[in-house]
């Protein structure tokens, strides 16, 4: 998922990406990316127990992002 967030009158461009990935020994990893729109971003990465749990966890920081002005 990927959200954009845009205010040229403040001059912010930027972007927040969530995505999932397996991890090696079970369970899964949500994977958060955000910084300005053209930059490397900066990363983190939350390991969940199974999908059900990261997929609970993204929709709460979209949920959060959203009300912040992402679109």
């Amino acid at each position: 998922m990927l959200l954009h967030r845009r205010d040229p009158d403040k001059r912010m461009f930027r972007f927040y990406r969530l995505r999932f990935q397996p991890l090696l020994w079970g369970g899964t990893a949500l994977v958060r990316e955000w910084g300005g729109i053209g930059s490397p971003g900066r990363l983190r990465d939350d390991h969940h127990p199974n999908d059900q749990a990261a997929i609970a966890a993204a929709a709460r920081l979209e949920r959060s992002k959203r009300r912040r002005g992402y679109a």
